[in-house]
């Protein structure tokens, strides 16, 4: 299985991995600096975030293209320069933050990076290669063209996930439709549903860890789903609530 034999040294610490969803997106400070620094406390080492670039090309961890809906402030993150994008205040109360300076505070944190603009893929590669982060960091984005084309300029330094086209033919090979999918992949990235079709079952993860890649299932906030989905073999869950999957591992024995 990819937990005992990982594919690339961001998924080389032990399973199943603990995701910080934004930080712990449900202390309404999502994707801030705060929020990763209570995640840290808590002792997740593994971060989920998302990254938009400003109008002077700053890698902004923000999961909207909007500033309006987690800010006092408003407007397109691409139509304002970093300055005046830092003068927000996330829930009326942290400044957002540029992901470059989230990969310094955090030195012993892995990052799930969900792309969210095709503009962000050249500063973060930049971001990567002059820090030397590539073991750190695993790409994602719903866009499967996206992270196909990351991991073109990368090659096989830089981890991937699949994108919603990726995910989709590893879910008709789990139901015996011959499919394409992507190789190069580390992982599968997914709901456990998606409109209102099942994407996570025993096949689908069997069929995964066939071809060597984990499983990892957002954004689970119910204990009994997080226990459900254990059960099935995933190798890690993002969570919004730090506290309740926390205690689900501890439960199990598999906090780390």
């Amino acid at each position: 299985m990819t937990r005992d034999r990982p594919t690339h040294p961001y998924l080389d610490r032990p399973g199943p991995l603990a995701f910080a969803h934004r930080g712990g997106a449900a202390d309404g400070v999502e994707n801030t600096a705060a929020a990763f620094r209570r995640a840290w406390e808590l002792g997740y080492r593994y971060f989920e975030t998302d990254v938009h670039t400003t109008a002077d090309g700053r890698l902004v961890a923000l999961h909207d293209d909007t500033l309006d809906r987690v800010t006092d402030a408003r407007g397109r993150i691409r139509d304002l320069t970093w300055a005046e994008a830092s003068r927000a205040r996330v829930a009326g109360q942290e400044p957002p933050s540029l992901f470059e300076d989230l990969l310094a505070e955090f030195p012993g944190a892995r990052w799930n990076v969900d792309m969210k603009a095709p503009s962000a893929l050249p500063p973060l590669l930049d971001l990567l290669r002059a820090t030397g982060s590539w073991d750190r960091v695993c790409v994602g984005s719903f866009s499967e063209a996206r992270v196909a084309r990351a991991a073109r300029l990368a090659g096989p330094r830089l981890a991937t996930s699949y994108g919603v086209r990726g995910v989709l033919g590893l879910r008709l090979r789990s139901l015996g439709v011959p499919a394409p999918v992507r190789a190069g992949a580390v992982c599968a990235q997914v709901p456990v549903e998606q409109a209102g079709l099942r994407v996570v079952d025993r096949r689908f993860v069997d069929v995964a860890h066939a071809r060597g890649l984990q499983v990892h299932v957002w954004t689970i906030n119910d204990p009994e789903r997080m226990d459900a989905l254990l059960d099935l073999g995933v190798d890690g869950i993002m969570t919004d609530h730090l506290e309740t999957l926390r205690a689900v591992f501890e439960a199990r024995g598999v906090w780390r």
